[in-house]
């Protein structure tokens, strides 16, 4: 009889176990990610960029400069930062992303999609007055290119962003897309 009850006990504790539900690894308590959630300063970095926004590019081979819009806004108890962006009239892609500062890696990571089939991955950080996040794409071709957008010139109510790409490794960068950023009144 005892070898029944103490069977039946094994089986109900096995039985407990697998209805607690699986979670990550947790971090050991000397981790930086043990820490309450999205309490780090760095999660404050890009709080510039939180809000409604006007957009401005120049034109290209003799078009008219583009406009459009971008609205910004912290999601999931603040721990994401959620872009929707619209080309407005004259463009065509409409996109959106996430962000979040990810402290077991010091890094920001975005992940960028579009009704164009765009996805795009970056990884980053907010460093000398400038937040960088970069990415390795491949060309058709098989070669490799590295792709980066920089929040630069940052002021209160306008910034410069700007999509580049460098073939060489990033000793040098080409500016594709310059777009200035003026915050709705």
């Amino acid at each position: 009889m005892a070898i029944i009850k103490f069977l039946s006990l094994g089986l109900l504790a096995a039985g407990v176990t697998f209805l607690i539900p699986c979670r990550a690894e947790q971090p050991n308590s000397s981790s930086p990610a043990n820490t309450v959630p999205c309490t780090q300063p760095e999660q404050k970095q890009l709080e510039f960029w939180v809000g409604e926004w006007d957009l401005t590019w120049p034109g290209q081979n003799g078009t008219a400069p583009g406009h459009g819009t971008n609205s910004i806004k912290r999601v999931l108890d603040g721990c994401v930062v959620e872009e929707n962006f619209n080309g407005g009239t004259a463009m065509h892609l409409r996109g959106m992303s996430l962000s979040l500062f990810d402290a077991r890696s010091g890094k920001w990571k975005q992940t960028w999609v579009d009704n164009e089939d765009g996805y795009l991955d970056f990884v980053g950080e907010f460093k000398d007055g400038q937040m960088v996040l970069q990415r390795e794409a491949m060309k058709p071709d098989g070669t490799k290119v590295l792709q980066r957008m920089v929040y630069k010139n940052i002021m209160t109510n306008e910034f410069d962003w700007s999509w580049e790409r460098s073939l060489d490794g990033g000793r040098t960068w080409q500016v594709l897309w310059p777009i200035h950023y003026k915050r709705k009144s």
